[in-house]
């Protein structure tokens, strides 16, 4: 355990972040989540209502430094593609 004032204080600002960051991660694995199941299903118009949400969630998570922003364009670009398949169905 940390002995000086500084270091204890470091540790209660390290749990305070990991529990933010865990949130943020959260937030952002359950839209993905809910994104892809309504591609799966091929329910195109709750896929798309759902895309909008899941960007926003995307670029919040990169605003708080969850994830990186080369990060969330990549999962930006996959998804988007995979919502495609599922419109020209």
């Amino acid at each position: 355990m940390a002995n000086h004032f500084s270091a204890l204080k470091r540790a209660r600002q390290t749990e305070k972040r990991t529990l933010v960051n865990r949130a943020n991660k959260s937030r952002l694995r359950t839209a993905l989540r809910g994104l892809r199941e309504a591609i799966a299903k091929g329910d195109r118009n709750a896929a798309q209502t759902s895309f909008g949400a899941t960007v926003s969630v995307i670029d919040k998570a990169v605003q708080k430094g969850t994830i990186h922003k080369n990060t969330a364009s990549r999962y930006k670009s996959r998804l988007s593609t995979r919502l495609k398949t599922v419109a020209a169905k």
